[in-house]
């Protein structure tokens, strides 16, 4: 595989390769020996291509999170999310990075249907795309659809817990795993995600005992969301990490505050526009000579 780098003399983005190599979904699996990892996996949201450039160099892996749908275009959930959103973003964020290896997510009702539907939604997405892997919520009863997908060559990311795309049945997005029914259900569809081939499992939104309990129940790594720090790695999304939001979940730790930095910014710049301080002869072309 080779690296991008991008001449930013002739455009924002034009690749020029050098060489490089992505992580691979083996080289994650491996992370966890002996059933434990000794360094944590770095996973963030990516969206954009110049976002992918930014945190590529950061992450062993990149998520092209169906959370666009919330994050990029304001829906109200993840349902309405389509195919071709994802193919497009994934691209871009292929495009962006060379290091980390791209995982797409899998839209609501593009691999629920059947594992044939799957491996041809997954199949669209891996060609437009580029990425290397996918990822597709449920737990039991869709290893039979993760196996199909893994023995045909697509590697595929779990996601077991809180799965947004059930929201409607879940009622929400609290946390899982209070009662013991729902803790055993949780592990139990860990269990079978892993011993359907999946090569790392998403484990969102649980009791920290829990996701504790899965880590150390399954061979695959484990990335947490909102679950613990014994999990064999961690993801957010990264604009509620940036602090791009006024409301954040309780579990995102938000390492800067964009929002206001770049309203400030946006303020000055009108202000500037405004009372003709900008632009000056730094940002104008006059005759030469």
């Amino acid at each position: 595989m080779s690296k991008i780098t991008y001449d930013s003399d002739t455009s924002r983005a034009t690749p020029t390769p050098v060489p490089g190599k992505r992580v691979t979904a083996p080289a994650i699996l491996a992370h966890k020996a002996g059933g434990t990892t000794a360094e944590p996996i770095v996973m963030l949201t990516a969206y954009t291509m110049r976002m992918a450039q930014l945190l590529d160099p950061h992450c062993d892996m990149l998520l092209v999170g169906d959370s666009l749908g919330q994050v990029i275009y304001g829906l109200p959930s993840t349902i309405p999310v389509s195919l071709e959103m994802m193919c497009a973003h994934g691209a871009a964020v292929v495009r962006g990075s060379w290091h980390a290896l791209v995982a797409v997510d899998m839209p609501f009702g593009s691999y629920e249907g059947s594992p044939e539907q799957a491996f041809a939604s997954a199949a669209r997405v891996m060609k437009e795309s580029g990425c290397a892997a996918v990822k597709l919520e449920g737990g039991e009863a869709m290893a039979p659809t993760i196996r199909f997908l893994t023995e045909r060559g697509i590697p595929v990311i779990g996601h077991v817990g809180l799965t947004p795309q059930a929201v409607n049945m879940l009622g929400g997005y609290g946390a899982r795993g209070r009662g013991k029914a729902e803790a055993d259900k949780i592990l139990a569809d860990a269990k079978a995600v892993d011993q359907a081939g999946a090569f790392c499992i998403v484990v969102e939104g649980v009791l920290e005992d829990i996701a504790t309990q899965v880590t150390r129940n399954v061979s695959a790594p484990v990335i947490g969301i909102g679950a613990s720090a014994d999990c064999d790695g961690q993801v957010l999304v990264t604009e509620d990490m940036l602090g791009l939001f006024e409301r954040t979940p309780r579990f995102v730790k938000r390492y800067d505050d964009l929002a206001t930095r770049i309203g400030d910014a946006a303020a000055t710049y009108a202000a500037e526009v405004r009372s003709r301080a900008f632009p000056t002869a730094d940002q104008t072309y006059r005759p030469k000579g």
